[in-house]
């Protein structure tokens, strides 16, 4: 079990860094071939920052481990919310337009408690998987044409400003590398975990739902906790809400196409249930009286922490 869990850390390590190199490289080569900077930050950037979600979730599926496949892709979710968004509030209060629980954090309550009806059944079809991503490209078009009227977010504004310029032949390079590696690390991560999850005889579940989902969610936690320390709030609020759209809808919907997987009943009973109420929790702490603006202060992101280490250690008590 000791050369499992070293090449699960090499592997995440090697995840993280090969994903950042691939996102640079797409997104230059796009720029080269004309494709604007807005569609190029907002498209390509925001697929890439999910590219360890998903390939993990794809590679486990490909070997009929719908566990850690399902537990990476809502175990991130948990981990967004819980772990990230709160260690972001505590360092500094995340202070949100009113717009965002008008729209986005409505359009992800909704969509999570679409995948909580598809998974009731015990498992995710091929056809259920078809519906995730639909939902997921109208929501795409719909984020797309608000942003090429005019109407930017700040989120939006700030990947399109951190596109890196490079020559052709050096972005082809890292586009096809980063995504070599990609392929390479998350089937050492994948690996690892099942080899872990069986030598300490727990269910590949749990590990997706712990390990996995906080290595995937890394990126997610360096830009979060970056955007929150320049004080770019919204920046950090905008990040986890798209992550958990994407790992709902395109993550699920991938693994879910390329094989049907079976849910275990407390996927939905447990998980699927405690991701909601991060979710709806988003609602009570960031809600404010005024017209314009709420936040998340530092007790609220206490609390989100705490609850997020209450079910991890759930998780662990339960898994031995």
């Amino acid at each position: 079990m000791l050369i499992a869990s070293i090449v699960l850390i090499i592997g995440v390590v090697i995840l993280v860094w090969s994903a950042d190199k691939f996102v640079d490289g797409s997104a230059a080569v796009a720029g080269h071939f004309g494709m604007p900077s807005l569609l190029i930050g907002m498209v390509i950037v925001g697929f890439g920052t999910s590219a360890p979600e998903m390939m993990v979730s794809a590679l486990a599926s490909m070997e009929g481990n719908s566990g850690i496949a399902l537990g990476n892709a809502y175990g991130s979710n948990i981990t967004n919310i819980g772990l990230i968004l709160g260690v972001s509030a505590i360092i500094a209060p995340v202070a949100f337009h009113l717009s965002v629980m008008r729209l986005e954090l409505p359009i992800l309550t909704v969509v999570s408690l679409i995948a909580a009806l598809e998974v009731a059944d015990g498992e995710i079809t091929r056809i259920d998987a078809a519906i995730l991503i639909l939902l997921f490209v109208i929501y795409l078009i719909f984020t797309v044409r608000n942003a090429l009227r005019g109407r930017k977010t700040k989120e939006s504004q700030e990947i399109e400003n951190d596109i890196k310029k490079m020559p052709l032949k050096t972005a082809v390079f890292w586009l096809f590398a980063g995504l070599a590696l990609l392929i390479a690390s998350s089937r050492m991560l994948v690996w690892g975990a099942i080899e872990i999850a069986h030598g300490l005889g727990i269910s590949d579940l749990i590990i997706g739902l712990t390990i996995v989902a906080i290595g995937t969610s890394l990126p997610e936690l360096a830009s979060s906790i970056a955007a929150a320390r320049k004080g770019e709030h919204d920046i950090a609020l905008g990040n986890i809400i798209g992550s958990n759209l994407f790992n709902t809808l395109i993550v699920v919907g991938i693994a879910g196409l390329i094989g049907p997987m079976q849910v275990q009943p407390e996927v939905l009973h447990r998980d699927m249930t405690v991701m909601i109420i991060f979710t709806v929790s988003l609602f009570l702490f960031g809600y404010r009286f005024s017209k314009k603006s709420g936040r998340i202060n530092r007790y609220e992101g206490t609390t989100l922490l705490l609850m997020y280490t209450a079910y991890t250690v759930y998780l662990a008590t339960g898994a031995f």
